[in-house]
This record gives C-alpha cells, structure tokens and sequence, in this order.
C-alpha cells in the first residue's frame, strides 16, 4: 500500500497523540482512519487490506533483543566429549616405519653391553642387521631403486668390517653375535704370505734368450 507524504505526515502525528500504531492491519477489518475531527489531519479513503489472519505490527528493538536471549548458544566444539570416548570399530595399525624404528630400538637394547651402551660393535650390528632386513624387502617391492640399493651395500660393508673387528678383540663375543643375529660372514684368518699363497703353482718358465 502506498501513501502519499502528507497522509503519512498525518498518520504519524495522529499515532503520536493517541497512543495508536499507525502501521497495525486487524485481521477481516478494513483499515479504519483517523478521526476525522482530528484539526491536523485530513480523512482519506480507506482501502481493503489483503486478508491475512496474522496480525502485523512493528516490532521494537527491546523485543527482538530478548527474543536473542532466550535461545541457548550453540556450544562452541566440533566433537563432544562423549563421542571421543565412544569405542569405534576402526582398526588403526602402525606404519610400516614404525614397526622397523621399533624393531631397531629393541635389538640395540637386547644386544647392548651396558645401559649406557650407544658405540659397542654388537650394538651398531644389532642396529645394522635390523636396518639391512629392512632395507632388503623394500629393494624386493622396488627393484629399480638405485639410490637405496648403493646405501644397503655399503651397510653390509661397513657391518662385516666391524664383524671382523670384533673377532680380533674377542673371538667369542664374535662367534655369539653372529650364532644369535643368523649372520653369514666369514671370520677373517691370517694373512699369508707371498710364497704361502702361491708356493703351490708352478714356477714361471725362464725365458729363452735370442741367440745372436
């Protein structure tokens, strides 16, 4: 419904003097006008309003912010207290990397000497043979991993190196290690001399001389 400016101009003022909402609709009522003996206005002709059974008015600021109030906030998390200690049916195993650092962390603790123990030949043997099984499997999934394949033959070096150290410290702390870890190495021997080695391959002919 439109107005013009002077009857809402009057609509207003009359509201102003009667306690009267100017903007109310009544339900199955035609919309009534001001009294006409009103001296600041002037009547008008009323117009039938839409039917509606819902009656209209202008809320105020202090009704629409109690209204706020009155609901309860949402709680502020994403999960309940109660759904995280639900059980759920999800099984979770460890990566594969876990379980090798795992492994490697108990054959150094059941081969260590001492508690104190981070440099004995059994303790990086123990840490190396762990490591090299590891590595051996993941060179079977992935044949064309060269990079990988370099570090696990140095590994196997440096491990019989210290294989052989430990034989020339102590030959049963040797013979235990490697009966326990299943380590095929050959223990070092003497090393032999140049007549020793050879001494049982026939001598090299004498060359003949050019006679003149």
């Amino acid at each position: 419904m439109a107005f013009s400016k002077s009857t809402f101009l009057a609509l207003l003022s009359a509201s102003a003097f009667s306690n009267i909402d100017a903007f109310a609709v009544l339900p199955g009522a035609r919309l009534q006008t001001v009294s006409a003996t009103s001296p600041f206005i002037r009547p008008f002709v009323s117009h039938p309003p839409v039917a509606s059974s819902l009656l209209v008015t202008l809320s105020s600021v202090d009704d629409l912010i109690s209204e706020d109030e009155d609901d309860e906030p949402e709680p502020d998390f994403i999960v309940s207290a109660e759904d995280l200690d639900a059980p759920t049916n999800e099984d979770f195993t460890p990566s594969d990397r876990f379980v090798h650092m795992t492994n490697i962390q108990e054959a150094r603790e059941k081969y260590r000497l001492h508690e104190n123990d981070s440099g004995s030949p059994e303790f990086q043997v123990a840490g190396m043979t762990e490591r090299i099984s590891y590595l051996t499997s993941h060179l079977k999934t992935h044949p064309k991993d060269f990079s990988t394949r370099r570090g696990l033959v140095a590994m196997v070096n440096k491990r019989r190196r210290l294989l052989n150290y430990l034989y020339s410290e102590s030959e049963e702390r040797y013979v235990n290690l490697v009966k326990s870890l299943g380590i095929r190495h050959k223990a070092p021997g003497r090393v032999e001399s140049r007549e020793e080695k050879y001494g049982r391959f026939p001598g090299q002919k004498n060359k003949k001389k050019h006679q003149k």
